[in-house]
């Protein structure tokens, strides 16, 4: 299934923390946190300034993007779980 964001909307994979902490300590799922990192996976048509024109997204697709722990709307597609928000929420570029 393809799915494309509408508007300043971004779809962003969460990336999965690891199982073992660098401890190597075993965290079980009740007691991780909500992934902070993500993967753009697809970006909206734009948001419309206003004079109409378009502003361009500063994040593009492949992107590794900091995002708040609670923000966004999960969705889960084929299996996967994404979250979709605006691109304003998104608060970094990493790397």
């Amino acid at each position: 299934m393809k799915i494309k964001p509408l508007g300043e909307r971004v779809l962003v994979e969460p990336l999965k923390e690891g199982e073992v902490n660098k401890g190597g300590i075993i965290i079980p799922d009740s007691a991780k946190e909500k992934p902070q990192e993500g993967k753009v996976i697809a970006v909206g048509t734009g948001k419309l300034d206003d004079n109409g024109k378009k502003i361009p997204f500063n994040v593009k697709v492949g992107d590794t993007v900091l995002m708040p722990k609670y923000g966004g709307t999960e969705v889960k597609l084929n299996g996967k779980e994404y979250q979709i928000m605006r691109e304003e929420d998104i608060l970094a570029i990493i790397g």
